[in-house]
């Protein structure tokens, strides 16, 4: 197999089960943890560590929930289980990143490993993140390039992969839709707050050897939890949370 065949097929794999990825770096966060040796580290450290993952977490949410809120049904990017793509986003933050759903993606998840507060696994996860978005990226545009040609080429050649570039921006001809926001990124707020509580457990208990479940991360992950539950309910039984033309 040629390696632009294997790259392919890697990254179509990794797209698949690109939801189980987080569960393995928790597991990977384990033993760094344990290995912390949080005394050395301030309370004023560890608070202006956390704000900084936080708002890297912040930051990639917008990302996300601006492309989400304002791309329509059918587009690249949008697609959960394989490679669709009726046509090809150029406009609004696809003009100025080609991967901007994985740009908010890697901030968010990078923003819960900084509340480790340990550099290698900061480092190591960064790494790891790169090879395994770089073959979802590859695999993806493989599929774009042969869906669209010529156009996609044209794009590509104007857009960057993954670091963002202002030089060329259009504004999109969709409606930014809170709504699309409602429905599609429920699951994902959750996942993240799911992540920073775990972290927090985690310090705490190879700190402390004890574990607190009631201070205000975990209030905080309640209150996602029952806002996620109505959004699943307002989806699955009512059209209050649907629009026409949006995933």
């Amino acid at each position: 197999m040629s390696l632009f065949k294997s790259f392919e097929n890697q990254g179509n794999f990794l797209f698949k089960y690109r939801g189980q990825i987080p569960v393995l770096l928790f597991l990977l966060a384990i033993p760094f943890i344990y290995l912390t040796d949080y005394s050395l580290i301030s309370k004023h450290q560890r608070f202006y560590l956390f704000n900084i993952g936080l708002s890297f977490a912040i930051i990639g949410f917008f990302i996300r929930f601006y492309t989400v809120g304002s791309t329509s049904k059918g587009t690249s990017g949008r697609n959960t289980e394989k490679q669709v793509a009726d046509t090809l986003n150029t406009s609004g933050v696809y003009s100025i990143v080609r991967h901007p759903l994985y740009l908010g993606n890697f901030l968010i998840w990078i923003g819960i490993i900084i509340t480790t507060m340990n550099i290698y696994f900061i480092i190591i996860s960064t790494l790891l993140f790169w090879i395994y978005y770089e073959r979802i990226m590859y695999a993806e545009e493989v599929f774009l390039s042969k869906r669209f040609g010529e156009k996609f080429v044209n794009w590509s050649l104007s857009v960057p992969a993954f670091i963002p570039s202002f030089k060329k921006i259009t504004y999109s001809s969709n409606h930014f839709s809170f709504i699309s926001i409602l429905r599609r990124e429920y699951s994902s707020v959750l996942a993240a707050t799911i992540g920073f509580s775990y972290i927090d457990l985690l310090v705490m208990f190879f700190n402390t050897n004890n574990i607190s479940f009631f201070n205000i991360n975990e209030y905080i992950l309640i209150s996602i939890f029952i806002i996620v539950l109505i959004l699943k309910f307002l989806k699955k039984y009512t059209n209050l949370i649907h629009e026409k033309n949006r995933s």
